[in-house]
């Protein structure tokens, strides 16, 4: 038994570290029923806010999941050290843990409104594609943007869910001005996806595709601030949804101005270490942003 849980957390630690993304996850689901229970003018239920972290986690835990098994070939010819080509988790042991959480997710939307299990199911569906790439991986190779668009669908798709936590038991539908608040995610989800592959020159490794590698420093710096702009405006529409955008563009603003330094600092100095400085940038950027548009404005509501 010992042996059985020290892989496993062992696992976690290197691939999803469950303190860190359980934060982020915390905010990023409470924020979206926050924001669907302030839209309709209401309070959410802890059941709701309960199922919509949970669902919210499990999801994110199986992109991880799907991952390992999209990955598995080039993990074990350029990433040996991982845990899966190391022989510490095996692809097996990974699909079982799948589709145990997808049984959790399943009851859990039972005990809260069975109208929530067909939006589950379209969230299913489409990691399902994503993880055989669409069936078409080798054109999706050929076009990194289109690839990077069609996998940050499933953003706005969990968010969709998390925001169904509320509206589905205690409206019925959703609430107008539900659509930036779901922008929102499909942006900040470009943020956190470019900033993760932001890597200086010494920390490029053969067979890793990251955004420097793809499109070059430049290019991918300035991706990276068209995200955190594009993921701005979104969440200032949102922000006037509930009435609530100036603190929302005066606190995210400033970050934006820190992110823009970050990058400069980062094309005059490639030669340095940066990698997780990026990731950690947009996970803070991440964490003021839904705090922004859930828990501050329902405190103040």
């Amino acid at each position: 038994m010992n042996a059985f849980f020290r892989k496993w957390w062992t696992y976690q630690r290197e691939r999803f570290p469950v303190f860190a993304h359980g934060l982020l996850i915390l905010a990023f689901s409470f924020s979206a029923v926050a924001f669907s229970a302030l839209l309709r003018g209401g309070m959410p239920t802890w059941s709701s806010a309960t199922v919509a972290f949970a669902n919210s986690f499990l999801a994110f835990l199986q992109l991880r999941i799907a991952d390992e098994f999209k990955d598995a070939r080039e993990d074990a010819l350029h990433r040996p050290y991982r845990p899966v080509p190391r022989g510490l988790i095996t692809l097996r042991e990974l699909g079982w843990l799948w589709a145990g959480t997808a049984l959790v997710q399943a009851a859990l939307a039972l005990w809260l409104d069975v109208r929530l299990l067909p939006w589950l199911a379209v969230t299913w569906t489409w990691l399902a594609l994503m993880s055989r790439e669409f069936f078409v991986s080798e054109w999706l190779r050929k076009h990194p943007v289109i690839t990077l668009f069609s996998h940050m669908f499933i953003m706005p798709l969990i968010d969709f869910y998390a925001t169904a936590c509320d509206w589905q038991p205690e409206a019925g539908r959703a609430p107008q001005g539900l659509f930036w608040f779901v922008a929102v995610s499909f942006c900040n989800g470009m943020v956190i996806e470019i900033g993760r592959k932001i890597r200086g020159l010494p920390e490029e490794e053969k067979g890793v595709e990251t955004y420097t590698a793809l499109w070059g420093r430049p290019m991918a710096v300035a991706a990276w601030w068209l995200a955190l702009v594009t993921t701005l405006v979104c969440a200032w529409q949102a922000g006037r949804q509930i009435d609530f955008f100036l603190p929302v563009v005066g606190t995210l603003g400033i970050l934006l101005l820190a992110s823009l330094v970050v990058g400069v600092y980062f094309l005059r100095m490639p030669m340095k270490k940066w990698s997780g400085k990026f990731e950690a940038i947009s996970g803070l950027w991440t964490l003021a942003l839904y705090l922004l548009l859930g828990a501050i404005p329902l405190f103040f509501s």
